[in-house]
C-alpha cells in the first residue's frame, strides 16, 4: 500500500535552515547587545555545567555570530581555545570579526554542518557546548554521535534549547499566529523546531540514547526583557527567519495583518517596567 502523507524532507530543511540563517546573520549580529543581556547568564550556567575553564579546548556547534563564542574565549583564556562552527558562512563571519577585533588569538572559526562534526579529530576537545542550535538538527542523534567523536575522555557535551510552548509564550505566540493565518500543518514527524527538544526528558533522554554518562538537567528562566511589545516584534521580524519563511504564502497585506496581530497578543507580556516575554530554557550535560 502506497504511502501518501507527507514525509519530513531533511535536506529540503536543511538548505531552507541555512537560507533563513544567511539572510538573518546582519540583524542577529546588531541585535547582540539584547542577545547577551537575555542569554547570558544561562549561558554561564551552561558554561559552569560543562566545566569549561582556563586552558579548557571547546568545540562551539551552531555558534551564530559568536556571543557565546567569546565568553568561552573569555574563560578559558590564552592557554585555551574555542573552535566556532556553523553552517551559515554569512553568520560566522560575523563570530570571526568578533574575536579579530576584541584581538583574541584563541578563536578559529569554521564553515561546518553540525551533524557532519566527525570530520573534525577525535578527542581533542574538553567540552562541547550549543546554544540553541540542536533544535535546528534533523538527526539530532548524529548530531551528538560527532559531539562525542570529538570529546577526550571524560570531557563534558552541554546544550541549551528551549522548554515548551507554554513557557514560551515571546516566541510561540508568533508562531501560532503565523501558522494559523497560514494554514500551516503541524509539524511533521521527526521535524525539528523550536520546542522540539523541551518537553520532559526530551533532551536528556537524546543524551542517554547518545551514550552520555551522569547526565544533568537543569531547567531556567530566562524572561526576555526589552522596552516594549513593539521592540520585541523588531527583534523577531529582523532575527528569526524561520517566521519569514512561515509567512511567505501570504501576500503582503496579510502579512502585515499578522505581524499587527502579533504585536496585539504581544502587548499582553507588557508591563509597568516594560517588556517581559516569558521563556524557558532546558541546559542539559553528559559525559563521554
Amino acid at each position: 500500500m502506497n504511502d501518501d502523507k507527507p514525509k519530513f524532507d531533511p535536506i529540503g530543511y536543511k538548505q531552507a535552515t541555512l537560507k533563513q540563517w544567511e539572510s538573518a546573520a546582519e540583524a542577529w549580529d546588531r541585535w547582540a547587545p539584547l542577545l547577551s543581556e537575555w542569554l547570558g547568564a544561562p549561558t554561564e550556567t551552561m558554561l559552569d555545567m560543562a566545566e569549561v575553564g582556563k586552558g579548557s579546548h571547546v568545540l562551539d556547534v551552531a555558534a551564530g555570530a559568536g556571543d557565546q563564542t567569546m565568553i568561552v574565549a573569555s574563560r578559558v583564556g590564552p592557554s585555551g581555545r574555542v573552535l566556532a562552527t556553523d553552517l551559515s558562512p554569512s553568520i560566522l563571519e560575523f563570530a570571526a570579526t568578533k574575536a579579530r577585533e576584541a584581538g583574541l588569538s584563541n578563536v578559529e572559526t569554521r564553515e561546518l554542518d553540525g551533524e557532519s562534526l566527525d570530520e573534525l579529530e577525535a578527542g581533542t576537545f574538553d567540552a562541547v557546548i550549543s546554544r540553541v542550535g540542536m533544535i535546528y538538527f534533523p538527526d539530532q542523534q548524529r548530531a551528538l554521535a560527532g559531539m562525542r567523536h570529538v570529546l577526550k575522555k571524560g570531557g563534558k557535551v552541554a546544550a541549551m534549547v528551549y522548554s515548551t510552548a507554554e513557557n514560551n509564550g515571546f516566541f510561540s505566540v508568533p508562531v501560532s499566529i503565523i501558522r494559523r493565518r497560514a494554514k500551516l500543518p503541524p509539524p511533521l514527524p521527526g521535524q525539528p523546531g523550536p520546542f522540539s527538544l523541551g518537553g520532559d526528558k526530551v533532551l536528556e533522554s537524546a543524551f542517554i540514547d547518545a551514550g552520555f554518562k551522569d547526565v544533568k538537567v537543569k531547567v531556567v528562566a530566562a524572561p526576555l526583557r526589552v522596552e516594549s511589545a513593539a521592540e520585541c516584534l523588531s527583534f523577531e521580524k529582523e532575527s528569526f527567519g524561520a517566521l519569514h519563511q512561515m509567512l511567505s504564502g501570504l501576500s503582503d497585506e496579510e502579512k502585515d495583518q499578522a505581524w499587527q496581530e502579533i504585536e496585539e497578543r504581544l502587548c499582553e507580556f507588557e508591563g509597568e517596567g516594560g517588556f517581559r516575554g516569558p521563556c524557558e530554557l532546558v541546559i542539559a550535560v553528559g559525559t563521554k
